[in-house]
C-alpha cells in the first residue's frame, strides 16, 4: 500500500541505518527531533519552532484553528529565523551576483580583475595596492571574483548544493551573514599567511564555510554524518594537493563558518537573539583583529 503524504503514522521503512526515524512528511529523511505535542518525528523542514521544542505543521494548523495552541508560535526555522516561502531566494542572488561578476571581468579584462583581487600588498617599485594600503575592500570583493570559467562552476554548483538547504535551516538574514563572515574569514586568513603580493581570488572562502555550517547542523539534528565529512575530507585533500588553491582562503572560512553556524544552532531559546548577535560579532572582530595585526607587520 502505497503511503499517504502528510499521514500521521510514523512509516514503518522509514528507519535509517542509525534506527532513527523518518519524518512522517518525508520519510526518506531520517531525524532525531520529534513534535513536543504528538511525537511524531519531523525533519528540518517540517520542524516549526514553539516556545518548548518543535511542533509539526499539523500540530501548528490545529493551533492556529479552533483550537489555538497557547504554546505555539509563529512559525520559525531552528535558528528562530523566519520560514521563507522561496528558501532559495539569497542562494540565487548570490550566484547572480558572481555571475553578473565574471561577467564584467570577462568583459573588462585585467583592469577590473587587479582592482578587486585579494592582495596583501604590491612589491617595492610598482603602484601601491592591497589591503595594507588601506583597500579592505578587497576583502570582500575577492569573495565574488572569479577568472575561469571551471573555477566559477565549482564554486556555482557547490552553492547551490549547499546554500538552500541552509539558508531554509538559518532562515535568510542568518544565512547572509553566515555567508559574509565565513568569507571574509576566508580573506582574513589569506591576507595572513600568504605572501603579501600574493593574488587570491573566488567563492571558495564562503562555500567552505558553507560546508562547515552543514555538518554542524547535520550534526545538531542528529543527521548521519558519513555523507558531509567524507565530502570535507575530499575538498580539504584537494585543498593541499592541488596546486595554486589558497588554502589558507579555505581553512578560514570552514572555521569561521563553522563556529557562526554552531553559535546559530545551539543558542538557547530564551537568549537566541543575543547569543546569534555576540557570536557573529566576535567572528567579525577576529576578521578585524587578524586583518589589523597582518597590516601592522606589513606597513610597520
Amino acid at each position: 500500500m502505497d503511503q499517504v503524504p502528510g499521514s500521521p503514522q510514523e512509516p514503518k521503512d522509514a528507519h535509517g541505518g542509525d534506527d532513527l526515524p523518518g519524518c512522517y512528511r518525508h520519510p526518506d529523511r531520517t531525524t532525531g527531533i520529534h513534535c513536543t505535542r504528538c511525537d511524531k518525528p519531523i525533519c528540518p523542514d517540517c520542524m516549526i519552532s514553539a516556545s518548548v521544542g518543535f511542533h509539526c505543521p499539523d500540530c501548528v494548523r490545529a493551533g492556529n484553528g479552533t483550537r489555538r495552541s497557547a504554546t505555539a508560535t509563529a512559525p520559525r526555522t531552528i535558528a528562530g529565523g523566519t520560514i521563507a516561502a522561496n528558501p532559495r531566494l539569497i542562494t540565487l542572488i548570490l550566484m547572480g551576483i558572481n555571475l553578473a561578476v565574471f561577467i564584467a571581468v570577462k568583459a573588462d579584462g585585467t583592469r577590473l580583475l587587479s582592482d578587486l583581487v585579494m592582495l596583501g600588498r604590491t612589491p617595492a617599485g610598482y603602484l601601491p595596492q592591497g589591503v595594507a594600503e588601506g583597500e579592505w575592500y578587497r576583502l570582500v570583493t575577492a569573495m565574488f571574483l572569479h577568472q575561469e570559467i571551471p573555477h566559477i562552476a565549482f564554486n556555482m554548483l557547490s552553492l547551490w548544493w549547499l546554500g538552500p538547504p541552509l539558508e531554509a535551516a538559518l532562515g535568510r538574514l542568518r544565512f547572509i551573514v553566515l555567508y559574509m563572515l565565513a568569507g571574509l574569514g576566508g580573506s582574513a586568513l589569506s591576507y595572513l599567511l600568504a605572501p603579501p603580493d600574493a593574488a587570491s581570488l573566488g567563492a571558495s572562502g564562503a562555500i567552505f564555510g558553507l560546508l562547515g555550517a552543514t555538518a554542524v547542523l547535520m550534526r545538531r539534528l542528529n543527521y548521519d554524518m558519513k555523507p558531509v565529512l567524507i565530502l570535507l575530507g575530499l575538498n580539504l585533500v584537494f585543498t593541499f594537493a592541488w596546486p595554486n588553491i589558497s588554502w589558507q582562503a579555505h581553512i578560514g572560512g570552514l572555521v569561521v563558518g563553522a563556529a557562526v553556524a554552531y553559535g546559530m544552532v545551539h543558542a538557547p531559546r530564551e537568549h537566541r537573539n543575543l547569543v546569534h548577535a555576540a557570536t557573529c560579532a566576535v567572528a567579525l572582530l577576529a576578521v578585524v583583529a587578524v586583518v589589523w595585526v597582518r597590516t601592522l607587520q606589513l606597513v610597520g
